[in-house]
């Protein structure tokens, strides 16, 4: 994976820790500053997502959000300064606005604090990067619908149903659906996830624990959307994941953020055609207007698509938590 260009860029020099001890530290930015990977040589790489870079920490794992953007399947080779710093506050507020509703990961954000992340990370890391306790995560993704768009919409028109689901005939494009459905899918390590039915979901991870998480996730859901109207937004869909720590479901990995969620504004919802959302909508748009076949490495973006992208995660940071970038 390349910056613009096909090169990589920003990588740091050897440098003093306060305590004299010399170490490497290691990452990547792109042409506009965006960090695209992390290369922390004094932890455990535990695994490397399309967005994620996940170190171990004994008992904790350090979750670090980069600026990586994916569309149409793909880990663009452009990425969009501080949409990691986004992604990682916006899940720290919805994981102190939820604990009531489910036990969480969440440890963390105070990597300063830990002296298990050497100092010389700290810089790179803070807003960006979260301590979590380690669980043991279903291969499942818990999708709650509450408007029919997207794949939703698009099963619907050929089916009359959403993942086998029927609905009433004469539904429309972006229209709120009479109840949330929950959807799950497998999760996929590449490509799309997969949307299973309810039965097949039980098969994977017990008719007990499929129930258990069918109803976190209506819930969730609920609590979420009533917040983010409240704000002046629509929260269309969303997804979750889930593991087991110390016995407990716990909610892991990030929650009701532009990347796992469609987010609209209310004050521009319509339906019949699909409404702007507060994600890369910019990104996919720009892809469709290029020769670019979905099939071989994708472009780099343009300038000026890379900063309205990253307007649009700064507001929804801010009109749904209140909270302003750190």
């Amino acid at each position: 994976m390349g910056g613009p260009g096909g090169e990589w860029v920003g990588l740091t020099p050897l440098t003093n820790d306060p305590h004299g001890d010399k170490m490497r530290r290691e990452w990547t930015t792109d042409a506009n500053g965006a960090l695209i990977e992390t290369r922390l040589t004094d932890l455990a790489l535990v695994s490397r997502g399309k967005v994620r870079d996940i170190y171990d920490l004994g008992e904790h794992l350090l979750i670090v959000t980069t600026d990586r953007i994916s569309a149409f399947d793909w880990v663009l080779p452009t990425g969009i300064p501080d949409k990691g710093k986004v992604l990682n506050q916006l899940s720290e507020f919805w994981f102190g606005f939820l604990r009531d509703a489910t036990p969480n990961h969440y440890a963390s954000i105070a990597v300063r604090e830990d002296r298990r992340v050497p100092a010389g990370y700290h810089d790179l890391l803070s807003g960006r990067a979260m301590i979590v306790v380690k669980a043991e995560v279903f291969a499942v993704e818990c999708v709650v619908r509450g408007y029919l768009a997207g794949s939703g919409w698009s099963d619907y028109r050929k089916t009359g149903a959403v993942s086998g689901i029927p609905l009433p005939p004469g539904l429309r494009q972006a229209q709120r659906l009479p109840a949330p459905l929950f959807t799950p899918a497998t999760k996929a390590t590449s490509g799309h996830d997969e949307n299973i039915s309810f039965a097949v979901m039980a098969t994977l991870v017990g008719e007990e624990t499929a129930a258990a998480l069918r109803r976190l996730s209506m819930e969730i859901y609920q609590k979420g959307a009533a917040h983010a109207e409240g704000r002046g937004i629509i929260l269309a869909d969303t997804k979750f994941e889930f593991g087991l720590h110390a016995g407990q479901i716990t909610l892991v990995d990030e929650v009701l953020t532009p990347d796992s969620s469609r987010f609209w504004p209310k004050d521009q919802y319509t339906i019949d055609q699909s409404p702007p959302s507060f994600d890369k909508q910019f990104v996919r748009d720009y892809l469709e207007t290029t020769s670019w076949d979905k099939n071989s490495p994708p472009p780099p973006l343009p300038p000026e698509v890379v900063s309205r992208t990253r307007e649009k995660y700064l507001e929804a940071l801010q009109r749904l938590s209140g909270r302003e970038l750190r």
